[in-house]
């Protein structure tokens, strides 16, 4: 019997500065990405703004990662995550699960190397980004895209862009909402909010599904809660116009409205990072309490089993479809 072809999990995310002398370098990546911003009608002019911006900007972030512990856990998260899907995979074939994190390392050139080495030629690229965007995943699937074409290796790539309504994912949110209203007391006076990573109007206006994205995966969870609940929208910087409200603001409104709890779903982070454990944790807790608010965060998915299996799921059903699976 001929040996089962091994098929490859490149697992998508933005990454994040390791440590503290990291944060500038990052920083430059990020605001490098044209796809993301752009600095200057003139291309060339892009990364000279950008490390201007990198190294304004690089102080302020570096104390919020100072906060959270020295650097972001992201890579450390993914890694395990990736273990954990590997684990849940190997009953189904043979598979190789990685990461490629888009503006720090492991970058997509070097997991492609090694993928490329260990002879694997099928790839699921699959983005850790629940809610597409071009400015998100849609960086990330190009990036890999760009890597693969001018590796020399004869990629074959399946990609998995979103998943907003991922039956299993849905059902992680439905069940952390339900376990953290049940922190509260039952008075009426608590409202369950999402938090998502903002994005700058134009996009919306120019057909980015993200925030359709987002609205399919919170009328599926309150499908299943029975429980409404209020968007907003955090880490928004710069000058344009950003989508609306932001969290800042809705706690504001939520005060105003005589509500005094808050349970806050980061509905588009799948593991913990700056924008959790700094913004929310720290930042808007503390505008919450002024506010004489009581804000509770639901716990990051990060390799929880029960998401690990929504990944599972995605991954496997994508095979299926490429006929990659022999059963």
């Amino acid at each position: 019997m001929a040996e089962e072809e091994t098929i490859g999990v490149v697992l998508l995310n933005m990454g994040g500065p390791d440590t503290l002398e990291d944060v500038e370098p990052f920083l430059l990546g990020l605001f490098s990405d044209r796809q993301i911003i752009r600095l200057s009608p003139f291309p060339f002019l892009q990364k000279f703004i950008a490390r201007r911006i990198a190294r304004s900007r690089a102080p302020k972030s570096r104390e919020a990662y100072r906060l959270i512990g020295g650097g972001s856990p992201q890579k450390r998260l993914t890694l395990a995550q990736g273990e954990a899907l590997a684990a849940v995979l190997a009953p189904a074939g043979s598979f190789r699960v990685d990461m490629a994190m888009r503006y720090w390392s492991p970058r997509a050139e070097e997991t492609l190397r090694e993928m490329a080495a260990a002879g694997i030629r099928r790839l699921v690229a699959l983005s850790l980004y629940p809610h597409f965007s071009k400015a998100t995943g849609g960086s990330s699937l190009a990036d890999l895209k760009r890597a693969a074409a001018v590796c020399g290796h004869p990629f074959e790539i399946a990609e998995i862009s979103s998943w907003p309504e991922a039956p299993r994912y849905v059902e992680c949110l439905a069940a952390d909402i339900s376990r953290g209203l049940a922190t509260f007391p039952d008075n009426g006076e608590t409202v369950v909010v999402y938090s998502a990573h903002s994005l700058p109007v134009k996009f919306i206006d120019e057909g980015d599904p993200y925030l359709d994205h987002l609205r399919a995966t919170i009328a599926a969870v309150e499908a299943r809660t029975g429980v409404g609940g209020r968007l907003c929208f955090q880490s928004r910087s710069g000058p344009v116009q950003w989508l609306r409200p932001s969290t800042p603001e809705m706690l504001e409104q939520l005060a105003g409205e005589g509500f005094r709890q808050v349970l806050m779903v980061p509905i588009s982070f799948v593991s913990d990072h700056v924008e959790t454990l700094y913004e929310i944790d720290i930042l808007y807790r503390e505008q919450a309490a002024a506010l004489g608010l009581r804000l509770v965060r639901t716990e990051g998915l990060n390799a929880r089993p029960e998401f690990i299996a929504a990944l599972g799921e995605l991954v496997l059903e994508r095979c299926r479809r490429q006929n990659w699976l022999t059963h």
